[in-house]
Formats: structure tokens, C-alpha cells, sequence
């Protein structure tokens, strides 16, 4: 009679420990749990400690949000990177680059001292206040004029930003490159790019800076520096050759 008891007490063990082990079914095929898309080379999250860099431009000079390092693939890469969301004016007007720009904490301050001490006082020109930047092209992983197996692009190291034009309080957009923009502001506009960055192309640079202008902080060997932006003229109106007079007819005397 007790082993009866004890063979009913295991059987019920067993069974409970059976139902306990049930597997979990499994999915069906094809169907998984989505990974939220994370881009390493700009995600913001888990936040790095700030710079020194960043200490001494956030919320003085511009609007950031400090980034992870970027390695690779390739030579690609950069330490210290910044999204670049906007500058702060003197006057604490905030300018901002739209989209946001991707660059190293030293190439954003160098931007944000362009456009506060140079291009906010230039438009003055224009007639209006700045009220954003256009940015044509920040960080991007590629060759130099997007030429494969070129060497690595001052933009694959988050060292340079591609401008197109400035947009304006009275909602007009002032592009840099147009021929009919006046001619003393895009002079101003180019000798201050040139004195605070080491490149500086434009229209009749290369062929490949028609329509907007480059700037970037590329380290040469003894200080060397690139400033290739011809600002030029309008062209001139030709006037069409006239349509040549009707030919009188013919008499038949």
C-alpha cells in the first residue's frame, strides 16, 4: 500500500514537471521581432561624455548633440562628432542648418563663428536677416567628388560641409552660386570662408562645385591652403539678330 501512495506521488511529479518543460512554439517563418534601426555613425545614444570642444561651444555658440566616434568602414571615421542643429547669434537668434549637419566638434565651432561674426552682418546687403543655412551635404562616407576608389573625402572624415545657399526673414533664398545675386555680398561671403577654412571651392573650382560651396578643415603639409570660388558676373543679355526684312515682291514689268 505505500508503494502504491509513493508510485501516485511520483507519476503527479511527473507530470507537473512535464507541463512545467512545454516549449514556447516557436515563430512562424519568416516573422521577427524588428531591431530598432540604430545608424552607428550618427546615433546619439548612449550619449559619449562631452569634450572639451563641446563644453565650450553648446548653447554659447550653437545647438548640438554630441555623437558617437565614427570608425569606418574604410578610412571613414572621426572622433569627437557633433550634430550640428543650429547656431546661436549674438543676440541669441538660433540659425538653423537644415537638415541638421553631421561634423566634427572643431569643424561645427568654425562654422558656427562663420556664420555668427561673417555671414549673419553680410546679409545685411540683402536686405533681410539670416534665418537658416542650407546644408547641401555634411558627414558622408565616400571618395572625394563622389568618384569611386578616389581618396577619402574630407566629408568621410566629418570634416567639411557642402552650403547651397542662406534662407532669409523675408522668405527669399540667396544661393550662393546665382550669378545675379549681388556681386559685394558674395565676395564678402567667400573672403571670410577662405580666412576660416583651409578649402574653400566653388563655381570654377573642378567642375563638381557648380551649384553650391565647399568648406572643410583639411590638415596640409606647411599650412597650405585652397580657396577656389570665382564669383562671377551675370550674364550678359545678347540681344537676338534681328528677323531679316521682307523681300519686296517681284514686279512683272
Amino acid at each position: 500500500m505505500k508503494f502504491s501512495y509513493i508510485l501516485v506521488i511520483a507519476l503527479v511529479a511527473s507530470d507537473i514537471a512535464s507541463a512545467d518543460e512545454v516549449p514556447i512554439p516557436r515563430p512562424r517563418p519568416g516573422e521577427q521581432i524588428a531591431a530598432p534601426a540604430i545608424d552607428p555613425a550618427t546615433a546619439a545614444w548612449p550619449p559619449p561624455e562631452p569634450s572639451a570642444c563641446q563644453i565650450k561651444i553648446a548653447g554659447e555658440i550653437a545647438a548640438i548633440a554630441p555623437l558617437r566616434d565614427i570608425r569606418g568602414p574604410g578610412d571613414c571615421g572621426a572622433l569627437d562628432v557633433v550634430r550640428l542643429d543650429a547656431i546661436i547669434l549674438k543676440d541669441r537668434t538660433r540659425i538653423p542648418l537644415t537638415p541638421p549637419a553631421t561634423l566634427r566638434c572643431k569643424m561645427a565651432e568654425a562654422v558656427a563663428h562663420w556664420v555668427r561674426e561673417d555671414v549673419s552682418s553680410a546679409v545685411i546687403a540683402l536686405g533681410a536677416a539670416l534665418r537658416a543655412i542650407d546644408n547641401y551635404d555634411s558627414y558622408q562616407c565616400r571618395g572625394r567628388n563622389r568618384v569611386f576608389g578616389a581618396k577619402t573625402s574630407e566629408h568621410g572624415l566629418a570634416n567639411a560641409l557642402d552650403v547651397r545657399g542662406l534662407r532669409l526673414a523675408n522668405g527669399n533664398f540667396a544661393d550662393l552660386t546665382d550669378r545675379s545675386l549681388i556681386r559685394d555680398f558674395r565676395e564678402n561671403v567667400r573672403r571670410s570662408a577662405c580666412a576660416r577654412f583651409t578649402t574653400v571651392l566653388g563655381p570654377g573650382s573642378d567642375g563638381f562645385h557648380e551649384s553650391h560651396i565647399h568648406l572643410d578643415l583639411a590638415e596640409r603639409s606647411r599650412g597650405f591652403r585652397m580657396c577656389q570660388w570665382d564669383v562671377l558676373d551675370p550674364v550678359p543679355d545678347i540681344p537676338l539678330p534681328q528677323p531679316r526684312p521682307k523681300e519686296a515682291p517681284h514686279s512683272e514689268e
